[in-house]
Protein backbone atom coordinates (compact mmCIF):
# COMPACT_ATOMS: atom_id res chain seq x y z
CA UNK A 1 0.00 0.00 0.00
CA UNK A 2 1.53 3.51 -1.04
CA UNK A 3 1.92 6.59 1.52
CA UNK A 4 1.51 9.24 0.76
CA UNK A 5 4.82 11.51 0.80
CA UNK A 6 5.48 14.70 2.57
CA UNK A 7 7.02 16.67 -0.04
CA UNK A 8 9.62 19.89 0.70
CA UNK A 9 10.80 22.08 -1.80
CA UNK A 10 14.24 22.73 -2.76
CA UNK A 11 15.29 26.29 -4.58
CA UNK A 12 18.98 26.02 -6.38
CA UNK A 13 20.34 29.27 -7.18
CA UNK A 14 21.92 29.39 -10.00
CA UNK A 15 23.57 32.68 -11.48
CA UNK A 16 26.50 33.32 -14.05
CA UNK A 17 30.31 31.58 -13.48
CA UNK A 18 28.57 29.28 -11.10
CA UNK A 19 30.80 26.29 -10.15
CA UNK A 20 28.88 23.32 -11.65
CA UNK A 21 29.99 20.65 -8.88
CA UNK A 22 28.64 22.62 -5.95
CA UNK A 23 25.23 22.25 -6.75
CA UNK A 24 25.43 18.98 -8.65
CA UNK A 25 27.55 17.06 -6.30
CA UNK A 26 25.53 17.86 -3.25
CA UNK A 27 22.09 17.16 -5.85
CA UNK A 28 23.10 13.87 -6.28
CA UNK A 29 22.42 12.62 -3.13
CA UNK A 30 19.32 15.34 -1.95
CA UNK A 31 17.62 15.14 -5.40
CA UNK A 32 17.50 11.36 -5.67
CA UNK A 33 14.75 10.82 -3.68
CA UNK A 34 12.19 13.49 -5.91
CA UNK A 35 8.93 12.24 -6.20
CA UNK A 36 9.60 11.69 -9.71
CA UNK A 37 13.14 9.99 -9.03
CA UNK A 38 11.09 7.53 -5.94
CA UNK A 39 8.97 6.59 -8.10
CA UNK A 40 11.49 5.10 -10.27
CA UNK A 41 14.31 4.06 -7.94
CA UNK A 42 12.55 3.57 -4.76
CA UNK A 43 12.73 -0.43 -4.66
CA UNK A 44 16.38 -0.03 -4.53
CA UNK A 45 15.87 1.69 -0.63
CA UNK A 46 14.81 -0.20 2.03
CA UNK A 47 14.86 2.63 4.62
CA UNK A 48 13.04 5.00 2.10
CA UNK A 49 11.82 8.29 4.29
CA UNK A 50 8.01 9.25 4.05
CA UNK A 51 9.33 12.31 2.19
CA UNK A 52 10.55 13.83 -0.66
CA UNK A 53 12.68 17.11 -1.54
CA UNK A 54 11.51 18.26 -5.36
CA UNK A 55 13.98 20.99 -6.52
CA UNK A 56 13.98 24.19 -8.55
CA UNK A 57 16.66 25.68 -10.64
CA UNK A 58 16.05 29.06 -10.05
CA UNK A 59 17.73 32.59 -11.81
CA UNK A 60 16.96 35.76 -12.68
CA UNK A 61 16.01 35.08 -16.52
CA UNK A 62 14.98 32.02 -18.25
CA UNK A 63 17.64 31.83 -20.07
CA UNK A 64 20.71 29.60 -19.95
CA UNK A 65 23.23 30.41 -17.05
CA UNK A 66 26.64 30.21 -18.05
CA UNK A 67 28.48 28.19 -15.52
CA UNK A 68 32.39 28.83 -15.20
CA UNK A 69 32.60 25.73 -16.89
CA UNK A 70 30.75 23.33 -19.05
CA UNK A 71 27.29 23.60 -21.53
CA UNK A 72 24.68 26.24 -20.27
CA UNK A 73 22.33 25.42 -17.42
CA UNK A 74 18.39 25.70 -17.71
CA UNK A 75 16.69 27.26 -14.71
CA UNK A 76 13.41 25.81 -14.31
CA UNK A 77 11.89 29.06 -12.71
CA UNK A 78 12.36 32.59 -12.34
CA UNK A 79 13.50 34.16 -9.08
CA UNK A 80 10.20 36.66 -9.94
CA UNK A 81 8.06 33.64 -10.68
CA UNK A 82 9.02 31.53 -7.24
CA UNK A 83 7.85 35.09 -5.36
CA UNK A 84 4.67 34.88 -7.08
CA UNK A 85 3.78 31.01 -7.21
CA UNK A 86 -0.10 30.72 -6.95
CA UNK A 87 0.13 27.89 -3.90
CA UNK A 88 1.69 30.42 -1.70
CA UNK A 89 4.32 27.87 -0.93
CA UNK A 90 7.93 28.85 0.21
CA UNK A 91 11.27 27.16 -0.20
CA UNK A 92 11.83 24.98 2.56
CA UNK A 93 15.88 24.12 1.78
CA UNK A 94 17.91 26.76 -0.54
CA UNK A 95 21.56 25.93 -2.12
CA UNK A 96 23.53 28.65 -3.14
CA UNK A 97 26.36 27.01 -4.81
CA UNK A 98 29.97 29.13 -5.12
CA UNK A 99 31.51 30.72 -8.17
CA UNK A 100 34.88 32.63 -8.50
CA UNK A 101 32.96 36.03 -8.67
CA UNK A 102 15.25 33.68 7.71
CA UNK A 103 12.33 31.48 8.17
CA UNK A 104 13.19 29.41 11.11
CA UNK A 105 11.43 26.62 9.12
CA UNK A 106 14.14 27.04 6.22
CA UNK A 107 17.25 25.63 5.73
CA UNK A 108 19.86 27.01 4.00
CA UNK A 109 23.11 25.06 2.48
CA UNK A 110 26.23 26.70 1.04
CA UNK A 111 29.07 25.12 -0.60
CA UNK A 112 32.42 26.70 -1.63
CA UNK A 113 32.57 30.54 -2.05
CA UNK A 114 28.40 30.58 -1.43
CA UNK A 115 28.99 31.24 2.10
CA UNK A 116 30.25 34.95 1.16
CA UNK A 117 27.24 35.33 -1.22
CA UNK A 118 25.12 34.02 2.11
CA UNK A 119 26.61 36.67 3.79
CA UNK A 120 26.54 39.53 2.29
CA UNK A 121 22.45 38.78 3.02
CA UNK A 122 23.37 39.10 6.59
CA UNK A 123 21.90 35.74 7.74
CA UNK A 124 25.58 34.41 8.56
CA UNK A 125 25.60 37.51 11.33
CA UNK A 126 26.43 35.67 14.53
CA UNK A 127 26.80 32.37 12.89
CA UNK A 128 30.14 29.95 12.12
CA UNK A 129 30.40 29.39 9.14
CA UNK A 130 33.34 27.72 6.84
CA UNK A 131 34.20 28.19 2.80
CA UNK A 132 36.13 27.73 -0.13
CA UNK A 133 39.87 27.34 1.51
CA UNK A 134 42.13 28.39 -1.14
CA UNK A 135 40.02 32.00 -1.11
CA UNK A 136 39.26 31.81 2.26
CA UNK A 137 41.74 34.58 3.25
CA UNK A 138 40.31 36.74 1.18
CA UNK A 139 36.80 35.99 2.22
CA UNK A 140 37.52 36.81 5.76
CA UNK A 141 39.01 39.82 4.91
CA UNK A 142 35.78 40.76 2.81
CA UNK A 143 33.84 40.17 5.36
CA UNK A 144 35.43 41.60 8.59
CA UNK A 145 32.69 43.95 9.09
CA UNK A 146 30.43 41.40 9.72
CA UNK A 147 29.79 39.01 12.62
CA UNK A 148 30.77 35.98 11.55
CA UNK A 149 33.24 33.55 13.33
CA UNK A 150 34.85 31.70 9.69
CA UNK A 151 36.24 27.98 10.79
CA UNK A 152 39.65 27.74 8.56
CA UNK A 153 38.56 23.81 9.59
CA UNK A 154 36.26 22.49 8.64
CA UNK A 155 34.82 20.20 5.90
CA UNK A 156 31.38 21.49 6.83
CA UNK A 157 29.84 23.85 9.74
CA UNK A 158 26.56 23.18 10.68
CA UNK A 159 25.02 26.01 13.03
CA UNK A 160 23.12 24.68 16.55
CA UNK A 161 19.78 25.49 15.24
CA UNK A 162 20.61 23.22 12.15
CA UNK A 163 19.16 25.59 9.75
CA UNK A 164 22.92 27.12 8.21
CA UNK A 165 25.00 24.83 6.83
CA UNK A 166 27.91 25.77 5.13
CA UNK A 167 30.97 23.28 3.41
CA UNK A 168 34.26 24.03 2.21
CA UNK A 169 35.06 23.91 -1.58
CA UNK A 170 33.38 22.14 -4.21
CA UNK A 171 33.32 18.22 -3.25
CA UNK A 172 32.87 19.22 0.37
CA UNK A 173 29.63 20.04 -0.40
CA UNK A 174 28.65 16.29 -0.99
CA UNK A 175 30.13 15.75 2.66
CA UNK A 176 27.82 18.37 3.51
CA UNK A 177 24.76 17.18 1.39
CA UNK A 178 25.13 13.24 3.20
CA UNK A 179 25.13 15.01 6.53
CA UNK A 180 21.92 16.73 5.89
CA UNK A 181 20.61 14.16 4.51
CA UNK A 182 21.10 11.79 7.87
CA UNK A 183 19.88 14.62 9.59
CA UNK A 184 16.60 15.72 7.75
CA UNK A 185 15.69 12.21 7.33
CA UNK A 186 17.22 9.06 8.75
CA UNK A 187 21.03 7.40 8.82
CA UNK A 188 19.90 4.53 7.61
CA UNK A 189 18.68 5.84 4.21
CA UNK A 190 21.52 8.35 3.94
CA UNK A 191 23.69 5.28 3.88
CA UNK A 192 22.05 4.02 1.30
CA UNK A 193 21.78 6.71 -1.00
CA UNK A 194 25.59 6.80 -0.30
CA UNK A 195 25.94 3.57 -1.16
CA UNK A 196 24.16 4.04 -4.48
CA UNK A 197 26.26 6.82 -5.99
CA UNK A 198 29.00 5.03 -4.48
CA UNK A 199 30.46 8.28 -2.48
CA UNK A 200 33.82 7.90 -0.22
CA UNK A 201 32.23 10.65 1.96
CA UNK A 202 34.19 12.20 5.09
CA UNK A 203 31.70 12.07 8.06
CA UNK A 204 33.68 13.74 10.19
CA UNK A 205 33.01 17.73 9.77
CA UNK A 206 36.58 18.29 11.53
CA UNK A 207 38.10 16.03 8.97
CA UNK A 208 39.64 18.72 6.42
CA UNK A 209 43.22 18.61 4.82
CA UNK A 210 42.73 21.39 2.82
CA UNK A 211 43.19 23.75 6.20
CA UNK A 212 46.62 22.91 6.28
CA UNK A 213 47.12 22.71 2.38
CA UNK A 214 47.09 26.22 2.51
CA UNK A 215 48.13 26.99 5.73
CA UNK A 216 45.15 28.41 7.48
CA UNK A 217 45.87 26.01 10.66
Amino acid sequence: MSTELKVYRLAVCLYPNVTPLDYQGAMELLGGFSTDNQARWGHLYKNRPPCAINPEYLSHTPEPVKPMVGPGLVPSMTYKEALELEDGKDFDIILVPGGPNSDPNVHILTVCTGSWVLAGTGLLNGKRATTNKASYRMIVEKTKDFNITWVPKARWVVNDDKHIWTASGVTAGMDLALSFLTFFTNEAFAEEARGIIELSAHKDPNEDEFASFYGLV
